[in-house]
């Protein structure tokens, strides 16, 4: 094999070492039997929830495109629609104790034979780090009728990836959780599913 020849095979291995895995976003439903399709809503935060910071807006960004997709038509905010669909979301760091100890580790050893004897002294160092913290996110919604408060949906997602993965970057992991609530809306009420 020619240089040249291998130069495609090696840039798919660079490829395939920069493909990271997506985490799973487990997803649970309810719903009763008048659900709502194809109707305006708006997006309005969770009681006590802040709808003005860049968190909040990446959420409502990610449930609009979601929404879209499942056929409704999203009002812009502060606007009137006969839906409301309330966003909450959160976001947990579990940080895991490091009980490895020290990370220096040093080795003596020593043999004798025939042809003399020998010493050897090995030193061992960890350079993995601390383990990384994993990084929960949950987003619920409700969609409501703006009218009677009536509830007629209700939605949580939630997924956890390594800290500093693309998994874990509040875009990615917003738009995840947001378009695994609304794949296949409405959804099997009452029944917990793992969307990949």
């Amino acid at each position: 094999m020619t240089i040249r020849s291998a130069a495609p095979l090696f840039a798919l291995f660079l490829l395939g070492g920069c493909m990271t895995a997506v985490a799973p976003v487990d997803v649970t439903r309810f719903h009763g039997p008048s659900v709502p399709r194809g109707e305006a809503v708006v997006i309005q935060p969770a009681p006590g929830r802040d709808g003005t910071g860049i968190e909040y807006r990446t959420y409502a960004n990610a449930l609009r495109a979601a929404l879209t997709r499942a056929g409704f038509a999203v009002a812009d905010a502060g606007g009137a629609a006969p839906l409301i669909a309330v966003l909450d979301y959160d976001v947990s760091i579990d940080r895991p104790v490091d009980t490895r100890g020290r990370p220096v580790s040093v080795s003596v050893g020593g043999a004798t034979g025939s042809y003399g004897g020998g010493l050897g002294v090995g030193v061992g160092i960890d350079l993995s780090g601390p383990p990384k913290a994993m990084i929960g996110s949950r987003m619920s919604v409700r969609l409501k009728r703006a009218a009677t408060g009536e509830a007629l949906w209700e939605g949580r997602a939630e997924t956890r990836a390594r800290e500093n993965t693309p998994s874990a970057q509040p875009g990615i992991a917003a738009g995840k959780l947001a378009d695994a609530l609304f794949r296949d809306f409405p959804g099997e009420a009452g029944a917990t599913i793992t969307v990949k």
